[in-house]
């Protein structure tokens, strides 16, 4: 049974995606922000892992992570990737595919500056996707982190953002019989115009 969205053929994409989550943010239970995230390794060997979007940005997304993490050198390496965006309480799905830069400046600072303190230290102590030989290491690690900075660590430099700038969204939501919607917004460059299409479903 449809949920009643009809998606606007609206000439910015990026602002429905705003108000969508916006709309999640009141729907959701847990975690509005997740997102599937996809890269290639050096292979071209696909993977995919959530993590949490933390800023929508009038033209990309912004995540955060260890710059040495599986995801961190894939992006570094293949600066191409995509994610989802699924909100099952209200039927919906976004997808976002584009080109990825580091944001590693003041607002990657001010951001890590705003996480609670444990996750400001694991930020240090977790060697992000290495093998770990028991917890305790890892617990051990934070104890030595937090001996070193106190309560106020700074970022590292080998943690921080990535921005993507989508050159291509595509909207979802649930119909009757699955006659789903389906619009696709494209561009060739971040600087033209969006294109937008309605698809089959």
């Amino acid at each position: 049974m449809s949920n009643g969205v009809t998606i606007p053929e609206t000439d910015d994409p990026v602002g429905l995606f705003r108000d969508w989550m916006a709309e999640a943010a009141g729907a959701e239970p847990n975690d509005p922000n997740a997102i599937a995230l996809a890269t290639v390794d050096a292979d071209g060997m696909p993977n995919v892992r959530v993590v949490l979007l933390k800023e929508i940005e009038d033209d990309g997304f912004v995540f955060y992570t260890n710059y040495e993490s599986a995801k961190g050198k894939e992006l570094s390496s293949h600066p191409q990737a995509a994610f989802v965006c699924h909100w099952k309480s209200l039927r919906r799905q976004v997808r976002v595919r584009g080109h990825v830069t580091r944001e590693d400046g003041p607002k990657a600072d001010a951001y890590y500056a705003s996480r609670d303190i444990g996750s400001r230290l694991g930020a240090w102590a977790s060697q992000q996707s290495r093998p770990l030989d028991a917890r305790e290491t890892l617990v051990a690690r934070v104890e030595e982190v937090r001996e070193r900075f106190g309560d106020a660590p700074p970022r590292p430099d080998f943690w921080g953002g990535f921005r993507l700038t989508p050159l291509e969204m595509e909207f979802w939501t649930d119909g009757r019989s699955r006659l789903h919607e389906r619009f696709r917004w494209s561009r060739d460059a971040p600087s033209e115009p969006w294109y937008v299409k309605r698809l089959f479903p």
